[in-house]
């Protein structure tokens, strides 16, 4: 037998930090394996590096069988030689599915299902306006065309998503994928109310803005003037309660900015889920913004 692998770990009870073989090389690979197999993607490239023994057990096609959806075989981009991890992480990098109307990919620290709805999947109101909107390609999009605005003052972008392409018992969170051009005029600082949920339920809804760029004069609008003599009335108050809330945008590794719409729990993955955007209390004309779509990948813990 070859020599086995020497490791520290605390004997429980004492707190004393013994070195020495790990107490785990006795067992049988293919059982360290059918252990890592009810872990997570992320726990088993962890403990890959515990001994040799765990780096041989969680090679293993049963463990990464495990981490993979039902029905996977059906998801393949194109018929490839991979072995079973290979196969996993080749479907967390996303790809086109449904005629380009859909990108999808697995999060890679958990194999929980994600999805993103391009702007072609979304109801967009004038959408089909050239005055309006137009469908433009852009290098950096997932998709062949993505949505400008070009000039409206009702703005109103709806989506629905049957669940049953998520993963069941998650928890999801949903965020508009956008760019702006020349910081967003008559959007960028304006509070635009979004929401996500099941049909038929209620819907709650929040605040975001799409640049989150307020200049002097701006503020000086929203702040200074909503004073008389150092008194606030109800309606400044409420406008400075708005503008705490409002989620502001974050920047995306992949160069697009992203804004929150909301949360929601597939339980059985037989619903349909709704999302909206809609700013349509401002008086002034909007422009300059490009729609990627609204991506659903599961919530991470804040």
């Amino acid at each position: 037998m070859g020599q086995k692998n020497s490791v520290e770990y605390r004997v429980e009870g004492r707190g004393d930090i013994v070195t020495g073989p790990s107490p785990f090389d006795d067992l049988p690979v293919e059982c360290i394996s059918n252990i890592i197999s009810f872990t997570r993607p992320r726990d088993a490239c962890v403990v890959s590096s515990v001994s040799k023994t765990f780096g041989s057990a969680v090679q293993s096609d049963s463990v990464w069988e495990k981490f993979l959806p039902l029905g996977y075989a059906s998801m393949i981009p194109q018929p490839r030689a991979f072995s079973t991890k290979e196969l996993y992480f080749a479907l967390c990098d996303h790809f086109l599915i449904e005629d380009g109307k859909k990108s999808f990919w697995l999060d890679k620290a958990s194999g929980k299902k994600c999805i993103m709805l391009s702007a072609k999947e979304l109801a967009i109101t004038w959408g089909n306006s050239p005055q309006h909107w137009q469908w433009i390609s852009n290098p950096e999009s997932r998709f062949e065309k993505v949505a400008e605005l070009l000039s409206v003052w009702w703005f109103e972008i709806r989506g629905k998503m049957n669940t049953r392409l998520l993963s069941l018992g998650t928890r999801y969170s949903a965020y508009i994928v956008f760019k702006t051009v020349n910081k967003c005029p008559g959007l960028a600082d304006l509070p635009v109310e979004v929401g996500v949920g099941l049909v038929g339920q209620e819907i709650p809804k929040q605040l975001i803005y799409f640049d989150g760029y307020m200049d002097k004069d701006a503020r000086k609008v929203r702040g200074e003037l909503i004073y008389f003599d150092g008194y606030m009335d109800k309606d400044a108050r409420k406008v400075r309660g708005e503008m705490r809330d409002v989620m502001k945008p974050k920047k995306r590794e992949d160069g697009w900015m992203e804004a929150e719409l909301g949360e929601f729990f597939n339980e059985k993955g037989c619903y349909e889920v709704e999302l909206s955007v809609i700013e349509i209390k401002s008086p002034y004309w909007k422009c300059g913004l490009i729609i990627q779509g609204i991506e659903c990948r599961p919530t991470r813990s804040r």
